[in-house]
């Protein structure tokens, strides 16, 4: 692996644009539709004892696994998302695919089932369908080659819901569900307030929700928890990302580090990320990004640590590089990765 390391700081270059360019037609004075997305191709290798079997080893997410020796390199396109945006006046629908579905095999065709990212209506100040959960603030994501960087200590969820906007205020009624529970009886919605101040330093958000939980024993658990996040401009085009979650977020935080419940219990977990973004010129930047979650019942502590390096060749096109090391601290764990990417923005 450190090798492999070597010779990728000596080949990079790097990946990621805004995920979302466009091309819009008018249809009429008040009807437009936009298409969109990126296609991108990743060569990724891991060694060491710890692998994310949830996700084919494609990604990190929150939970992964002690695999000892692991030593694997995968080439993939299944990030490659397609969307389309639909505006009739105060009404806007939009729809967002990728192919990380599941399906195919790596003997013949590599085939991969289209997944349901997005499908929401929005009307004046309410959005109604499936889309990113109020709880989160997409703008502290930092840019990486793996997919949602450091996922480990983010919130990151799309999910149904029903939500208000009114200038910086959000409030939400979201789907509810009883991570490791009886989910079966889960009736009522997760409430969510975010709120947002913005300038021309960056924003920072505050958000909190409640929950009502059902656990397997027939109990209900109540769950609170907040968060704080945002990305504040720094030095010329940089940028420092952020995130800090802490109380009963449950599944809504870590992408399953911590769980809702650990027996009858609520889980109690804290999570920080922080990233920081650097141009080294126009066409050329790297961000370094740390994340952490502990959860307390669940006696699960895991780290994502990554640098990478971009760079655009043309508006739409870029190519990077990302080196990391994934650990679970409390087993004493860990794998290194080398990630390559190509991505062209449609």
């Amino acid at each position: 692996m450190k090798n492999i390391i070597k010779s990728g700081l000596v080949l990079a270059a790097m990946v990621s644009v805004p995920a979302f360019a466009g091309y819009s037609f008018d249809l009429s004075d008040k009807d437009k539709i936009t298409f969109g997305g990126f296609i991108k191709a990743d060569i990724r290798s891991i060694s060491g004892d710890v692998s994310s079997p949830a996700t084919n080893n494609d990604y990190w997410i929150g939970a992964a696994a002690v695999t000892e020796d692991i030593s694997t390199t995968k080439f993939t396109v299944n990030e490659t998302r397609f969307n389309a945006k639909y505006v009739h006046g105060d009404v806007t629908g939009f729809i967002e695919m990728d192919f990380y579905g599941g399906g195919g095999n790596q003997i013949i065709s590599n085939s991969s089932h289209p997944r349901l990212r997005h499908a929401f209506i929005k009307y004046k100040n309410f959005t109604v369908g499936q889309t990113w959960t109020t709880f989160m603030n997409t703008s502290a994501i930092p840019e990486s080659a793996d997919f949602g960087g450091p996922l480990v200590a983010e919130s990151f969820i799309r999910q149904g819901q029903i939500r208000y906007t009114n200038g910086g205020l959000q409030v939400s009624l979201e789907n509810p569900h009883s991570d490791k529970g009886d989910n079966t009886q889960d009736s009522i919605p997760d409430v969510i307030a975010k709120y947002t101040f913005k300038g021309d330093w960056g924003n920072v958000s505050v958000s909190g929700l409640a929950r009502q939980l059902n656990t397997v024993g027939g109990d209900t658990v109540s769950a609170a928890g907040f968060g704080i996040s945002g990305r504040i401009n720094t030095i010329g085009k940089d940028d420092f990302r952020f995130q800090v979650h802490g109380g009963k977020t449950g599944r809504y935080v870590s992408v399953v580090t911590a769980r809702d419940l650990v027996g009858e219990e609520a889980e109690k977990s804290t999570s920080f990320m922080a990233a920081y973004r650097h141009f080294w010129s126009d066409d050329m930047r790297s961000t370094v990004y740390y994340g952490t979650t502990d959860a307390d019942l669940g006696d699960v502590k895991n780290n994502h640590l990554a640098i990478n390096l971009f760079k655009n060749y043309t508006k739409q096109l870029s190519f990077g590089v990302e080196i990391g090391n994934f650990e679970m601290a409390n087993a004493n764990k860990e794998s290194n990765y080398l990630q390559f990417s190509a991505k062209y923005v449609l």
